[in-house]
């Protein structure tokens, strides 16, 4: 299989190039950080071919057509995800991105796509158990899931021939550069607050069981043209246990604050509005970002295990243990 993969420098993209490299594919990858492709490059399995480019950018979509060609598969995965940006950012990387696709597909007779989307759809600042695909969306909470949301109606409405959606809920493992270090960050400097007890139900996803649907995505038949599908390690976790896992798998003092949700609500809220009257810097604290740690949200993910067969292929805690063994190799000394 040929197949290129999108944001190859990213986090989630390296695993996925290593991944399909070591199942035999050829790989090609786009990304715009020379230092990043060259370590992807070097510590895959099999040759790779990197494609320097800068998603949105005036020359993107010709050079993404034009690498694309002879191509039997995509795999969408470069995008800006954060609580916090211009929208502007948000417009270039995750829709003019996805429309370059989008284009190199069609132009290409491209077979499959895999797109990986967000369950940031969901989130409304509320808790909600068992979320399914076919229920009904709320009302974005922020410019990230708004352009999510709208790069997934580019793809509904460009009828592809096979197209995977996938809502993988806080992916974690080696080389995340977003979600563990941000609490771990936490951890080390001061007390993480706790919000309405601290017992708010998450669901997350091991990197490897990711890269694993993605595989299924692209290699299983498809029962519809366009398939939407949630996707965890299917254990939700209370936030005060996992705080526990991490603290005792990374060897870090683990400090707590009980802080009403309301509080936090209206810091989060100033904080935010600071911001924005002033360089536009992401604030200490977002409402985003504190309500996803506030509110329960776990997912249902029956339709990719009835549909593509989906297992995970790590287990939570084992997930826990391969990301601390990373991690304490990145602290020793001359890593």
């Amino acid at each position: 299989m040929k197949v290129l993969i999108t944001g190859g420098t990213g986090f989630i993209g390296r695993h996925l190039v290593w991944q399909l490299a070591a199942q035999g594919c050829e790989v090609h990858f786009s990304g715009r950080n020379a230092k990043a492709a060259a370590e992807v490059m070097a510590l895959s399995p099999a040759a790779v071919r990197w494609l320097p480019l800068e998603h949105g950018s005036a020359t993107a979509a010709a050079r993404l057509a034009e690498a694309s060609q002879g191509l039997d598969a995509m795999v969408h995965c470069a995008a800006l995800s954060s609580p916090w940006g211009s929208p502007e950012a948000f417009r270039q990387a995750n829709l003019d991105a996805t429309a370059e696709v989008i284009n190199a597909c069609r132009s290409n007779g491209i077979a499959r796509l895999v797109h990986l989307s967000t369950p940031s759809l969901y989130f409304d600042f509320s808790d909600r158990l068992g979320v399914r695909e076919d229920q009904p969306l709320p009302t974005p909470v922020n410019t990230y899931a708004r352009t999510k949301a709208q790069a997934e109606t580019l793809l509904a409405q460009a009828q592809l021939p096979a197209c995977v959606i996938l809502r993988p809920r806080a992916v974690f493992g080696a080389w995340d550069a977003t979600l563990m270090p941000r609490l771990l960050r936490v951890m080390r400097q001061g007390a993480i607050p706790l919000m309405r007890g601290g017992q708010a139900q998450l669901d997350l996803t091991c990197v490897e069981n990711l890269v694993h649907a993605v595989w299924l995505g692209l290699t299983q038949p498809l029962p519809r043209p366009l398939c939407v599908y949630n996707l965890s390690n299917g254990t939700p976790v209370a936030f005060t246990t996992l705080l526990q896992q991490l603290a005792s798998h990374l060897h870090l003092p683990l400090r707590t604050r009980r802080l009403p949700w309301r509080l936090v609500d209206s810091l989060a809220r100033l904080l935010e509005l600071k911001a924005r009257l002033g360089d536009g810097a992401e604030p200490l604290i977002t409402r985003y970002g504190a309500g996803v740690l506030a509110f329960s949200q776990t997912l249902d993910i029956s339709a990719i295990q009835r549909e593509l067969g989906y297992q995970p292929v790590l287990s939570q805690a084992d997930g826990i243990r391969r990301y601390a063994e990373w991690w304490h190799a990145q602290q020793a000394p001359g890593a």
